[in-house]
């Protein structure tokens, strides 16, 4: 993925997030940098584990005008990019990736799954007087540097840093009358790694949702055990 955007955007800077894995990803990416500075590795504080947590820190170190977070296994097309990074550059505050269709889930589970949590966001979202999208879930998006490092900063103790969902939870929080754009890209198959989809995402979720969902949520790790 490194050496596909940096082929694709040699203007681009790529900022990649650690979770201090085992995969050799510090090695690999170490040796990318050695030789290219517009590549950097954050290595992170192991006690501070989770995705957002991840996401926003990404968001935080970030030091050009724009940022654009995607995955890393190719679900989230490189060619995207150049799409989104033009929405910013005329002047949207958010872009976010839009999935142009979601029935190539790994299961039906999955579909559902995806579907459910998108309502229970968009549910949220307009109890806090926000902006929706027709796909809050998803994990591409960018947005304007400063206006969402502010966010992060004052809404901090409000995140699920644990959690899977950054976009959902960022938009609980930027102004509401920012100016929100959309691209559509075909998700694509994964060619690395593992789904994260998990009982404990949907717990996380929901602790995402506000009252109605920390109860929802506790009822469920009870059931769950």
């Amino acid at each position: 993925m490194v050496d596909t955007l940096r082929e694709m955007y040699p203007a681009f800077t790529v900022l990649v997030m650690d979770d201090n894995s085992k995969d050799k990803t510090q090695e690999i990416v170490l040796s990318r940098a050695e030789s290219d500075p517009m590549v950097r590795l954050i290595v992170r504080d192991p006690e501070d584990r989770g995705l957002s947590a991840s996401i926003f820190e990404g968001i935080e170190r970030t030091e050009t005008e724009f940022f654009i977070n995607m995955d890393s296994d190719f679900q989230h097309p490189p060619s995207a990019l150049k799409g989104m990074f033009e929405q910013l550059e005329s002047g949207a505050d958010l872009t976010i990736g839009v999935r142009k269709d979601r029935s190539n889930l790994s299961s039906f589970g999955r579909w559902v799954g995806s579907w459910g949590a998108h309502y229970l966001a968009a549910f949220t979202l307009k109890m806090h007087d926000k902006q929706i999208s027709s796909d809050i879930m998803s994990g591409l998006f960018g947005g304007k540097t400063e206006m969402f490092k502010e966010t992060i900063e004052k809404y901090r103790d409000n995140f699920q840093m644990k959690g899977f969902k950054a976009l959902f939870d960022l938009m609980k929080y930027v102004p509401k009358d920012i100016t929100i754009k959309e691209f559509e890209f075909e998700f694509g198959e994964r060619q690395g790694g593992e789904s994260k989809l998990s009982s404990g995402i949907i717990v996380s979720l929901l602790k995402q949702c506000d009252g109605w969902g920390m109860f929802c949520a506790k009822v469920l790790e009870k059931v769950l055990g």
